[in-house]
């Protein structure tokens, strides 16, 4: 039988949290022993600080932070620069949290560009979409209609870091991001979009409705910085694929129609 702590433990890997924020454990209720600090008095400084300094070492707002993020887009010329102002941009908790920053992987002047939700502990890791478990399964069905990730396709999400145990996205964290993945479309250019799981679908084409409803179709993709439509694919997130395997059937049909698109 499992001690209770370790049966704890194995409670939370299954839910998903594999990692713990704090650098150390940090005792709790009856365990902490540690006598509690004396409360410091309050002291009133006879020159306050400048109104700004205090308003800069406030947390952002969200309205502020997409500014930043629509500012920082807008800059970017080249797909190296946009790398280089996701990188920079620090209005996102995420980042906070996330081992690495994972912008895209594949050939950008490929007909095809793949959007996914947000990188897993393994892409975290490594700063490369899709190179876990789901992506060598991405990769493998991409591989039988003769796509290549070297050469056939480029990749990115709609989030650049990892959310703690690997949970879905918020709605404000897709929107932080959505500044810069609308300019890396519109710097790919590709022939077809290719929505990679139902969060993916549901940030890019606004769509309410579940993906068991979406796949199979044919969508029109289009932005502010776009000068015309993009077809746009959905399909089944490759994680999905392997807890319900028996969805594969619906998922190649979606690849051979993707397929006759190119």
């Amino acid at each position: 039988m499992l001690h209770p702590s370790a049966a704890i433990l194995d409670w939370y890997l299954d839910a998903g949290v594999d990692e713990s924020i704090e650098a150390e454990p940090q005792p709790r209720g009856r365990w902490n022993t540690a006598k509690p600090e004396a409360p410091k008095p309050t002291l009133v400084a006879d020159n306050p600080p400048p109104a700004q300094t205090v308003a800069a070492a406030a947390p952002r707002g969200q309205a502020e932070a997409l500014s930043e993020a629509r500012r920082l887009a807008d800059a970017a010329k080249t797909l190296a620069e946009l790398k280089e102002a996701v990188h920079a941009f620090t209005g996102c908790s995420l980042k906070k949290t996330a081992t690495n920053t994972v912008f895209a992987d594949g050939n950008p002047d490929s007909r095809i560009m793949l959007i996914g939700e947000a990188p897993g502990a393994e892409e975290d890791k490594k700063g490369i979409p899709f190179c876990g478990a789901s992506g060598k399964l991405l990769d493998s069905m991409l591989g039988h209609i003769g796509l290549t990730r070297a050469e056939g396709f480029y990749i990115t999400n709609t989030i650049f870091w990892r959310p703690p145990g690997n949970r879905q996205p918020t709605p404000e964290e897709i929107e932080l991001c959505r500044p810069f993945v609308e300019k890396h479309v519109a710097l790919v250019n590709p022939r077809v979009l290719l929505l990679v799981g139902g969060t993916a679908t549901k940030a890019m084409l606004g769509e309410s409705r579940g993906i068991t409803k979406l796949r199979g179709q044919i969508f029109d993709y289009s932005n502010p910085l776009l000068e015309g439509q993009i077809p746009t694919h959905v399909i089944y997130h490759p994680s999905f694929l392997l807890r319900q395997p028996l969805a594969k059937r619906q998922a190649w049909h979606d690849l051979l129609q993707l397929k006759k698109s190119l």
